[in-house]
């Protein structure tokens, strides 16, 4: 031990005498260990942490699976749900959940909106989490009209202080006085992290008559019990309630997934390919600081020849390389633990809120981050620190000779450049990785979504069901529009139940009245939006045939319905859809005559192809959630605030959310590619950055080894272009060679970014070509220094040192 420490101690002396080297090597590792920290660290929170719940491995969601359009997460009837209850014998209980809705929260401030799920009794029990204070909703609580809730403890600080009294007193979501009985902790989410608030669904006998599919549903599963088996017995208790409930439930089944994964599943390969780029960087680094520790192992040939002429053995020296290689993983180690901190900090702040990427919040460095970090260190300074370590060791008796110029010497150089080699190889890897998601990411914002987002403004209002039915809510938004439209600056307004790009829908089936009535659960499908006043106008979206609804028109409220070219398309081809009749299975069916065809805007995103859909008359359904889209003449978007003021004039306790561009929204589609692309762009750009280091200190090295030769070169006439050239010509031909080989690698791995490709092939040749030509520039830049550095060399000061 006292040797290895006074090995470690010399070490630490050589590399305080050395700080360029040092500060070159230490940064080189801190990029590679810091961007590996920040991933893992993502990585561990999001993918190897347990849950909090109880006994996570035990729970399950139960989907119903549409078997002729396989949709393998489709929400779930309320009737479906009662059924399987009872009919399953996986699982110790079932519970239901809606997806988020918003409920506007007045009093104490201004109003807000606050998304919240509506669940059955049996859901917190399931899911087995314990309240911050007060308690959670039960059995008791699950009743029709019952008004208590439970709160997150994020809306609990921010809204009410932390003030324990909020338990007994009534607070008011949408219009109504509501009982908070508990607060749940700040890391508990279900499938949407945005939720803040939980209130009883209150289902009763009338909803076991399974209609409409709205709910999602979990289970612990009872013990023993595996998925497997599980699958097994919701497919029997469906195939049961097919049976009794023919036209509703055939053509369907169930679809059985753990909670992990159904909530990790998307972020799972995306993880996958950062974690793979940040192995790159990390292997590129590794290369990058053996080349430098071969360099100066070079230049310490004739100490290390000494000492081993004093009687160090081979074991010895490697042992005292091997120490200072330590030392400087040590040190790469906390300043990349140091970034690598940093890096999560913006990951946290900046990226958890703007992308739903579960747990990605509580992400931190805790003790198995810190274990991380310190085995990938050490694991590197044996990485880079072996060759050295092996080369620092050969014939060192030859080295006293002729001032160390031996064949060693030679050895040194060709594994130098083989490490270049490889660097270039990995980073190429990285860079065609990065450019085929550039690439792709420009071909997707190039796509037509389907109406003109610029001078679009669009606002979400909620008007609750307490204080409006029907009648007042279509009276509201007629007298809104009324004075959107005579705003000074306002060309159009109009709402829509779902805006498009924002994910959100509403589908259902139907049957085409000019059509025989297909089998029973083949029928088409379609989306149903319900859209308002001039929504079209406002969004810019064209009119390809026929006309729009007409406000005020009483034959327009009911029995019209507008589609889309898709819909047209599907179902009438070679002909006009205009005039034609569908029946909606919606809450009455009735007969529709479609009176307009308006063109196909991309709801689901802009790489999912548009939907057959069905836009119905506010009047028809007066959706209580609406959002508003404004056309604005020119670019004053500061009317915005204007809009909201009046907006707010027309309902004091009115809250106007989510107020953005269409622009904005687009952005926001696409923030989880942008995102990808933007941090494998980073680590290729780190990537590139240390190649350049790498053949820089190679070829710098070459000069410094060759002075005497080339001074020989320019005695005997040779000019300064021709030196340049050779000098420059090394480092092309090492690059052309890594490009090459690197090609190769790259064919072969960027097949796992396919998932994440839009509309371009994972080995498309333009990227591969400029990525090549960015290599080939970069190794042309930064080996001209050395270059020139060769073509100053002095003839007769280096014949004088031969």
């Amino acid at each position: 031990m006292s040797a290895l420490l006074q090995d470690l101690r010399h070490g630490v002396r050589l590399l305080l005498r050395a700080p360029g080297f040092t500060l070159l090597a230490v940064s080189a590792l801190a990029i590679g260990i810091g961007a590996n920290t920040a991933v893992f660290s993502v990585i561990n929170a999001v993918l190897l942490k347990p849950l909090p719940y109880a006994e996570p491995d035990r729970l399950a969601l139960v989907w119903e699976r549409n078997l002729p359009r396989n949709r393998v997460t489709n929400p779930v009837s309320p009737g479906n749900y009662l059924h399987w209850r009872e009919l399953n014998h996986s699982f110790d209980d079932l519970a239901a959940v809606t997806p988020a809705f918003n409920f506007t929260l007045t009093g104490a401030g201004e109003p807000v909106e606050v998304p919240g799920q509506l669940v059955t009794g049996q859901f917190f029990p399931i899911i087995g989490i314990q309240p911050v204070i007060g308690r959670l909703l039960t059995l008791a609580d699950d009743q029709p009209r019952a008004r208590v809730a439970v709160i997150s403890e994020r809306l609990w600080a921010r809204r009410f202080n932390r003030d324990p009294g909020v338990l007994s007193r009534p607070i008011t979501f949408a219009g109504e006085p509501y009982s908070v009985v508990g607060i749940v902790p700040s890391t508990f989410n279900y499938l949407d992290r945005t939720v803040e608030a939980w209130f009883p669904l209150g289902l009763t006998e009338q909803n076991r008559s399974p209609r409409g599919r709205s709910l999602s549903v979990v289970g612990r599963l009872k013990p023993g019990v595996t998925i497997v088996q599980a699958q097994q017995d919701l497919a029997a208790a469906h195939a049961e309630l097919t049976r009794l409930f023919p036209a509703f439930n055939t053509g369907w089944t169930t679809n059985v997934i753990p909670l992990n994964d159904q909530l990790t599943g998307d972020v799972r390969p995306a993880l996958a390919v950062l974690l793979a780029a940040v192995a790159l960087v990390l292997l590129t680094a590794c290369a990058n600081v053996a080349n430098l520790l071969l360099a100066r192992a070079t230049s310490r040939q004739r100490e290390l020849a000494v000492r081993s002429a004093l009687g160090a053995g081979r074991a010895r020296i490697a042992r005292q390389l091997l120490a200072e290689s330590a030392v400087l993983g040590v040190l790469g180690g906390a300043a990349g633990l140091l970034l690598g901190w940093w890096g999560l900090h913006v990951l946290r702040t900046v990226v958890a809120e703007r992308l739903s990427i579960p747990r990605l919040d509580s992400a931190g460095i805790d003790g198995g981050v810190l274990a991380f970090t310190f085995g990938v260190s050490i694991l590197s300074a044996l990485l880079f620190g072996a060759l050295p370590a092996l080369g620092g060791t050969g014939d060192l008796t030859s080295s006293l000779k002729e001032g160390g110029r031996t064949g060693s010497g030679a050895r040194g150089a060709r594994v130098r450049s083989a490490l270049v080699v490889a660097e270039i190889v990995l980073a190429l890897v990285l860079l065609v990785g990065a450019g085929l998601l550039l690439r792709s990411f420009s071909r997707l914002l190039a796509v037509d979504p389907g109406f003109d987002p610029g001078h679009t403004l669009t606002m979400r209002v909620s008007l609750p069901d307490a204080r409006y039915d029907d009648a007042r809510r279509t009276q509201f938004f007629r007298r809104l529009f009324e004075r959107l439209d005579a705003t000074p600056g306002v060309t159009s307004s109009g709402a829509v139940s779902f805006l498009p790009l924002t994910g959100l829908a509403s589908a259902t089936s139907l049957q085409v009245l000019d059509r025989p009535k297909p089998p029973v659960g083949q029928e088409p499908v379609a989306d149903v939006r319900v859209m308002t006043h001039d929504f079209l106008r406002a969004m810019g979206a064209p009119l390809v045939e026929g006309r729009l609804f007409r406000d005020g028109d009483p034959s327009d409220a009911s029995g019209r319905v507008v589609v889309n070219r898709a819909f047209a398309r599907q179902h009438w081809p070679d002909g006009s859809a205009i005039g034609k009749h569908i029946r909606v299975s919606w809450t009455n069916p009735q007969d529709d005559e479609i009176i307009g065809v308006v063109g196909d805007m991309r709801h689901a995103g802009l790489d999912a192809a548009p939907r057959a859909t069905v836009y119905w008359p506010y009047p028809r359904t007066a959706y209580g959630a609406m959002t508003i889209a404004v056309r604005i003449a020119g670019d004053n978007m500061a009317i915005g605030r204007t809009i909201v003021d009046l907006i707010r004039s027309e309902d004091t306790q009115l809250a106007v959310t989510d107020v953005r561009t269409m622009d904005e929204v687009i952005a926001i589609s696409v923030a989880q590619r942008r995102l990808l692309m933007l941090l494998v762009a980073l680590f290729a750009g780190a990537a590139l950055v240390l190649v350049a280091v790498g053949i820089y200190g190679v070829i710098a090295c070459s000069v410094t080894e060759r002075t005497q030769e080339i001074g020989i070169r320019m005695a005997l006439g040779a000019q300064r272009a021709g030196v340049l050239r050779m000098i420059v010509g090394q480092a092309l031909a090492l690059s052309a060679v890594g490009v090459l080989v690197g090609a190769i690698g790259a064919a072969a791995m960027t097949r796992l970014l396919k998932g994440f490709l839009f509309e371009i092939s994972p080995v498309d040749p333009v990227t591969f070509a400029a990525v090549a030509v960015a290599v080939l520039g970069v190794a042309l830049l930064a080996s001209a220094l050395p270059g020139l550095r060769a073509t100053r060399v002095d003839p007769v000061a280096a014949l004088r040192g031969e």
